[in-house]
């Protein structure tokens, strides 16, 4: 079978905030419509967060998350992967809340901790929709997120070994990815291992071709042939290193939560638009787009028969 390429979602994250774009999705109803569209143009894996649906603030809560959950698996068969990053304020028990109560096909999983910088978002805005926005993103100057090595154990004993939850793996530096190979070597990661490359996130490393190639090179080093591996490029190095990735043997992702835009100056009116942006590019490679359930065979998934909504 010729090489199938995963393209991810990420629907609305905890990253930007509501006074930053009218389309990203805030409400249960918005997330879910926004994520069904995403399905529809493409994407087989849905990366979801959830909002307060009055403030847009991120929530941990599960009861926010069961208000999309059940009308996205209605009317896709998209592979659901329920963020385990949370957002700056949530402790690591809040963090796995949502996906301990669903038990999803898949969840992310940061790699280590790290600084997180959001403040440079608040250059050239002053009117804000919330109070909380700008003492938000302010509050970043001092924050660290913490992933310890006892916070990973937990994640992978309470949503892996519990639930047979599979991990999308963010790395956001080269010192992740042996964060990784340490837990590989201990047995408590199996393969097909899924790799998320994260670039551009102040704290993690720059956004640019040789980080990704050296990214690459040390994975290939680290893991073999045992991983699958996708990239998030964040802002405007959304797209430019999405393709990067394709041409490389890898995986995409794109999504509201990552990068806003859909060309320089243009908001993207909603996610699937990003979606069929990245389509037209691996159309433009030759490269085919994986169904949910060829992703779910690359992946070895546990099935959407298997989930907890």
């Amino acid at each position: 079978m010729s090489r199938k390429v995963i393209i991810t979602c990420a629907v609305t994250g905890s990253v930007h905030t509501p006074s930053m774009s009218p389309h990203l999705p805030i409400t249960p109803d918005e997330i879910a419509k926004q994520a069904i569209d995403a399905a529809n143009a493409g994407a087989s894996i849905l990366h979801l967060h959830a909002r307060d649906p009055k403030t847009g603030f991120p929530s941990p809560e599960p009861d926010l998350f069961m208000d999309f959950l059940p009308k996205i698996k209605a009317e896709t068969d998209a592979v659901i992967n329920i963020s385990t990053g949370g957002g700056m304020t949530m402790t690591v028990k809040d963090r796995i809340r949502a996906a301990s109560h669903a038990s999803p096909e898949m969840a992310s999983l940061n790699m280590g901790t790290m600084n997180f910088g959001l403040f440079p978002a608040l250059a050239g805005r002053s009117e804000w929709k919330h109070d909380w926005e700008p003492e938000f993103l302010e509050s970043s100057r001092d924050f660290v997120f913490k992933n310890t090595f006892s916070d990973i154990e937990t994640i992978l004993a309470d949503l892996g070994e519990a639930n047979g939850t599979r991990f999308e793996f963010e790395c956001y530096d080269v010192g992740h990815l042996y964060t990784l190979a340490h837990f590989v070597d201990r047995g408590l990661i199996k393969g097909p291992i899924f790799i998320q490359f994260v670039l551009g996130v102040l704290g993690g490393i720059g956004a640019d071709p040789d980080n990704l190639a050296h990214l690459k090179r040390t994975a290939d080093k680290l893991f073999g042939d045992q991983y699958q591996f996708s990239v998030l490029g964040a802002g405007r190095h959304q797209m430019p290193l999405a393709s990067m990735a394709a041409a490389m043997g890898g995986n995409v992702r794109v999504g509201l939560e990552d990068n806003l835009y859909l060309r320089k100056g243009e908001l993207a009116p909603d996610n699937a638009s990003q979606v069929r942006k990245i389509r037209e590019i691996l159309d433009g490679l030759s490269l085919e787009i994986a169904t949910p359930d060829e992703a779910r065979a690359i992946l070895g998934l546990k099935g959407a028969d298997k989930v907890a909504f």
